[in-house]
């Protein structure tokens, strides 16, 4: 444990931090996980459309608060386009 103030605090803020960033990643694979799932079940090709924008940006906003790096993100987008590009033809 630091004994000076200013590193008490840091150690607080990056408690903090790390708790929202884990919340967010969390949101993405969620949302990701739902887009999983409707490919599984063969939805409707605008479901799939639908679901894979909200993921789409979900995952850019992670690489813009620099929760992921993009190439992390450029790497996901690419699989989930994939995914559903397989099914939507």
């Amino acid at each position: 444990m630091p004994n000076l103030k200013a590193s008490i605090k840091d150690v607080k803020k990056t408690a903090k931090r790390k708790e929202e960033n884990l919340s967010f990643k969390l949101a993405m694979k969620k949302v990701i996980k739902e887009l999983k799932d409707a490919v599984l079940e063969k939805a409707d090709k605008k479901k799939l459309e639908e679901l894979l924008q909200k993921s789409y940006k979900t995952i850019d906003k992670n690489v813009k608060k620099r929760i992921i790096h993009k190439n992390n993100a450029a790497r996901k987008k690419s699989k989930l386009a994939h995914l559903v590009a397989g099914l939507v033809r």
